[in-house]
């Protein structure tokens, strides 16, 4: 009898021990999917977006009586764009559809009535910044607007004003890649990403204005543009275990590009990432045309440099071509948005990159022009700013200490002009 006992208790604490394994790796799995719920990659619902906030549904309304409605001229309201930060529209301010205002003006429907005035414009005004940047990336201050020369389609425009912006805040949007393709947990790529993000984080002015946004295989708003540190640094934490081995980098730049392109003020993008496209709806050129339209600048850090010298040997022909490509189409961004491209090898470069983002920002020349082809084709407009010498038109020389300094002048590569409205 006390033999069959103990044997029972044996088979019950056989019993015992399995029951708490199962409860324990139960336990475990649902806290790793909560954990990676809150650390995975780019999520699609995103509540707010950069600048441009999402629809709000307004609350729903009891169906009116058909029989005693009357019939109204009603409008959707429109998704709309702030023109900056400071008054972005939260989740208390929902839209609400209204009728339109009635106006015996209108053009739709019927003619204007005899004798009314009407008003048009036809100027078209070009507005661009201008940042003149020595070998060593400083800014050169202190130029005259008579030493500037505007070319579109390499004629000659009137600069109509002209100013110099020095240490002004900026808004600027970092889009990260952040997915299994380099980024995997505690690689050289994941901690090379982590570094500059941080990095540039730390040089930002308390009235800068800042957003985080993540991508794999979408986008993902990790913080909206906000001058408190606490919420960036929150969204960084949470760029930790990436969710997908995709980087759709074009779309997630032309997506942020088309948000910003509202925003007044100093604004740009820092783009974080190695430049590999995987799976994009949008191809480059599409890419390229949206980046051309929306006229934010691209600052870009290419990652994972130093990798590639020390594994090219063993690359495919394929696999350089790729990474060569990835290069190339950071390097055309870039130019063609009127911001830079930069390549580190060593973590040591990062420092006089953030500073010379934070140069090229700040201290800037606004110049304005009418352009004197005022047709509304659609066509682009490709714009060159040069620096001359207003007697003789010849390249001007500038000099420090009597030694020549050769410069680069930056700005947009050019814009999309309108189209004529029917």
């Amino acid at each position: 009898m006390r033999s069959l006992a103990i044997v029972l208790s044996g088979d019950c604490m056989k019993y015992f021990k399995a029951g708490l394994a199962a409860a324990v790796l139960i336990a475990l799995g649902v806290i790793s999917f909560h954990g990676a719920l809150a650390q995975q990659g780019p999520d699609s619902d995103s509540s707010e977006t950069v600048a441009r906030p999402r629809k709000k549904n307004p609350p729903a309304e009891p169906p009116a009586d058909p029989a005693n409605a009357e019939p109204t001229n009603t409008a959707p309201a429109a998704e709309a764009a702030p023109s900056s930060p400071h008054n972005a529209p939260t989740d208390e301010e929902p839209a609400v559809e209204e009728p339109k205002i009635p106006s015996k003006f209108s053009k739709k429907g019927k003619d204007i009535p005899d004798g009314t005035a009407t008003f048009s414009s036809d100027v078209n005004t070009v507005e661009m910044d201008v940042a003149v940047l020595d070998n060593k990336g400083h800014f050169l201050p202190g130029i005259p607007k008579t030493d500037f020369r505007v070319l579109e389609d390499n004629v000659p425009q009137q600069i109509a004003s002209f100013s110099l912006n020095s240490d002004a805040p900026m808004t600027i949007a970092m889009v990260i890649e952040f997915s299994n393709l380099f980024q995997q947990y505690y690689s050289q790529g994941w901690f090379e990403t982590l570094t500059a993000s941080y990095g540039f984080v730390q040089t930002l002015k308390p009235e800068d204005y800042v957003a985080v946004i993540a991508y794999d295989l979408r986008p993902e708003i990790l913080c909206d543009f906000t001058t408190d540190r606490a919420k960036v640094q929150d969204a960084m934490q949470r760029m930790r275990i990436p969710g997908f081995s995709e980087a759709n980098l074009f779309d997630a730049l032309v997506d942020t590009e088309q948000r910003m392109s509202n925003i007044e003020g100093r604004k740009a993008i820092l783009l974080i990432a190695s430049g590999r496209d995987t799976f994009s709806k949008l191809t480059f050129d599409k890419a390229r045309k949206g980046v051309q339209e929306a006229g934010v600048p691209i600052y870009a850090i290419s990652m994972l440099q130093a990798m590639r010298i020390m594994a090219e040997q063993y690359m495919s022909d394929n696999q350089r071509m790729d990474f060569l490509q990835a290069d190339n189409e950071m390097n055309t961004f870039a130019r063609e948005s009127g911001g830079q491209a930069f390549f580190p090898r060593f973590f040591g470069e990062f420092p006089s990159i953030f500073q010379s983002v934070s140069a090229a920002l700040r201290n800037q020349y606004s110049i304005t022009y009418q352009p004197s082809n005022q047709a509304k084709d659609g066509q682009f407009r490709k714009i060159k700013v040069e620096l001359v010498d207003p007697q003789t038109g010849v390249a001007l020389k500038i000099t420090e200490k009597g030694k020549p300094v050769k410069y680069t002048v930056i700005t947009k590569a050019g814009y999309t002009a309108p189209r004529a409205v029917e």
